[in-house]
């Protein structure tokens, strides 16, 4: 007996008596950008609270609920908030969501985010497809013992985002004439943002842009298989390189900004990649 697999199914198994429903790819809205549910065709929603044992996110701009619906007549089973390790929640509780939508059906993870923009050039409002990610500075969500049903003990990392996946991204980027940086992500714990100094340290191990979500997910959806593709909205610019003192505001301010663009491109996404996976 594992008590984060039976916690997993036991949530699993309170959202079969409530939806009915299989998506094929699962999406994750990070801060500011939970208003993409919107464009969604609506079949069904479950808030977080209703689902036995399930985390409950309480970040800021953060709704607290599953989406389920259609986005270009692809089925999709968005999160409109995702759980953070700041709040104080095991890493398992943290992944917990993004294992349940691989249970679900999902077979693609399009994770999202908000991040401080670290590279030569960035500026806020600026997408970046995520090229490559930094775990390093949290706890892997797959410590302890390994649970077998969603898969290998030491799963290989050499491509969490998938290849094929970023050239549709890309290809549905320029459709639109839309301007899309690439980069390479990092996790770091948070809820404070970094200091100058740890950001220096970020840009010489090679990340473009930070936050405090997302690699982690993006483990446990290789884990187990999934195909893994990520955007990033860089809100700000990191500790050091902006001239003002990084608030929460500011980040949920920016996504609201790019949410036209952003809304754009995910849905072309969608309907591109459905269309090849």
């Amino acid at each position: 007996m594992n008590p984060v697999y039976d916690k997993l199914m036991g949530c699993y198994e309170s959202v079969k008596k409530r939806i009915d429903f299989q998506p094929k790819v699962a999406l994750v809205l990070g801060s500011g950008l939970g208003d993409f549910a919107s464009e969604m065709e609506i079949v069904q929603t479950l808030d977080y609270k209703d689902i036995e044992g399930f985390p409950v996110s309480t970040a800021p701009g953060h709704v607290g609920r599953f989406v389920f619906g259609y986005v270009e007549g692809v089925p999709v089973v968005a999160m409109q908030g995702r759980i953070h390790y700041y709040e104080g929640y095991d890493m398992t509780d943290v992944v917990l969501p993004i294992r349940l939508m691989k249970l679900m059906g999902a077979e693609v993870m399009f994770l999202t985010n908000a991040a401080g923009g670290i590279k030569q050039g960035f500026k806020a409002g600026d997408l970046m497809l995520i090229t490559g990610q930094i775990a390093t500075f949290v706890p892997s969500p797959l410590r302890g013992t390994n649970i077998s049903e969603l898969g290998n003990r030491f799963p290989d990392m050499s491509h969490v985002y998938d290849e094929d996946l970023q050239f549709i991204v890309k290809k549905s980027a320029a459709k639109l004439n839309i301007d899309l940086k690439e980069g390479v992500y990092i996790q770091f714990p948070g809820p404070n943002y970094e200091t100058p100094q740890e950001i220096n340290m970020a840009r010489t191990l090679g990340a473009d842009a930070a936050g405090m979500s997302t690699a982690c997910e993006a483990i446990a959806a290789n884990h187990m298989g999934m195909k893994i593709v990520g955007i990033t909205c860089v809100s700000n610019l990191a500790a050091g390189i902006s001239p003002h003192p990084l608030t929460e505001e500011e980040v949920i301010e920016a996504g609201k900004s790019v949410s036209a663009k952003f809304t754009a491109l995910v849905k072309e996404a969608i309907k591109a990649i459905d269309a090849e996976v």
